[in-house]
């Protein structure tokens, strides 16, 4: 297989295995209600068992293997986690308590720790500064794949089978791309296939790894970087929260079964996810290549439709309506993905990737995974008294202008980026991106 067909190669089988990594999460937010009755459990404990059991051991343990991966063979380690990760998921189907449930999903977290950071940092070193927006994005698209799969089969799944049979047919899938990278995968720094112009820089094993001191250093004194965490960290939280409890939202407010809410979040977020996400990459390669400012700019803008779009939903009269607004908030969030990593991997130099990016994670997901879901949960719970079965309702309308602020971050990037930059790229040996 010659570099070109090989780096085609690893952007498909990552995209698969990130789609694996993200159908889990997308399928307990499918089944909660199952869940909910099945176990009876709580909103609140529905909000702990699929937020902070998850989130908290994502983030923590995110971040000492990133710090393996910018050391060591990263193929390795996403091949191994998301083993762990998919048997986990499958072991879900089994808990008939919420104390195993909660276990359960502190191990999934552990596992799905080890997929996200090592990928970006391997894109990063096989793509050039311009192409990784659009590389970025490609990649990315395993989150819309993982929509379709997740939406479309696990609502049918669980409609026939079950929450129980819908957890074990996902885990056993996530077991295959991990065996398939193992076996096909090459770490570039022990192959040596990493040369100057065709990857961010020639990286060998002579490279040293900073000092966890020295990589909060370079992070902290980028302004740029530091808006962006925190961007991250509120659309975590926001998104997460609503996204988490989107799906009972309308099988208790619209009545609809978890079959044809599938299909129509497979459609939604699968395909407009798919659309959004790949021109945004396209588009930030054609129009803004090399130009991060525009890049941010645009996304600015985008999350302030985001957000709009996103409040309408649940003041909309009929689901028609509620969905044309939860497809156009689809398209737009989406395009911002590959622009914004692909920024990330353009400001930290190739040693400091994967860590930085479990950095980053680990405050999204802590802040925003670990308590969206929670919090919207505990607004539910008590909205409930005033609203009754349309609590939820009010609870997710409430979360829905966070995303304003998200582009206020963006916009504030936006006016350092191109500062930070090359400063950014004099750190990196040999860059050349």
């Amino acid at each position: 297989m010659n570099a070109s067909s090989y780096r085609k190669f690893l952007l498909l089988l990552l995209q698969v295995i990130l789609a694996a990594n993200y159908l889990d999460g997308l399928a307990l937010g499918l089944v909660l209600q199952s869940i909910k009755h099945d176990l009876r459990l709580s909103d609140s404990q529905l909000g702990f068992s699929s937020g902070m059991a998850f989130a908290l051991f994502y983030s923590v343990m995110g971040l000492p293997i990133a710090r393996w991966a910018d050391r060591g063979n990263r193929v390795t380690i996403i091949s191994l986690t998301a083993t762990v990760w998919s048997v986990m998921v499958a072991l879900c189907g089994f808990a008939t308590s919420f104390v195993q449930l909660l276990c359960l999903r502190v191990g999934v977290g552990i596992g799905e720790a080890g997929c996200i950071p090592p990928a970006h940092s391997l894109i990063a070193d096989y793509f050039t500064r311009a192409e990784r927006p659009r590389a970025v994005s490609i990649y990315m698209l395993g989150n819309s794949m993982a929509v379709v799969i997740g939406y479309l089969f696990a609502g049918w799944l669980n409609e026939w089978y079950g929450w129980r049979v819908t957890f074990a047919v996902l885990g056993v899938f996530g077991l295959v791309p991990a065996l398939l990278a193992w076996m096909t995968l090459r770490e570039p720094r022990k192959a040596g296939w990493m040369q100057r112009g065709r990857g961010a820089g020639a990286v060998g094993e002579e490279a040293s790894t900073p000092a966890l001191a020295e990589v909060g250093r370079v992070l902290a004194g980028n302004q740029t970087f530091r808006h962006l965490l925190y961007a991250f960290a509120v659309v975590y939280f926001f998104g997460n929260g609503i996204a988490q409890w989107q799906p009972a939202f309308f099988i208790r407010s619209f009545g609809l079964t978890t079959g044809r809410l599938g299909n129509w979040f497979a459609l939604i977020y699968g395909v407009g996810g798919l659309v959004g996400t790949y021109w945004g990459g396209v588009l930030a390669s054609r129009f803004a290549a090399s130009n991060e400012r525009r890049q941010l700019l645009w996304m600015a803008i985008a999350y302030v439709i985001y957000g709009v779009s996103a409040a309408l939903v649940y003041v909309m009269p009929t689901l028609t309506a509620a969905f044309s607004c939860m497809a156009c908030a689809a398209v737009v969030g989406s395009m911002t993905t590959g622009p914004l990593f692909s920024t990330l991997q353009s400001l930290i130099p190739e040693r400091m990737r994967a860590i930085s990016i479990a950095i980053v994670y680990f405050f999204a997901n802590l802040i925003g995974l670990g308590l969206g879901p929670w919090v919207t949960g505990i607004l539910s719970d008590h909205l409930h008294a005033w609203a009754g079965e349309e609590s939820l309702r009010y609870a997710l309308l409430s979360l829905s202008p966070g995303f304003l602020w998200v582009a206020w971050h963006l916009w504030r990037a936006s006016r350092s980026v191109m500062g930070d930059l090359p400063v950014q790229a004099g750190r990196t040996t040999g860059s050349g991106g």
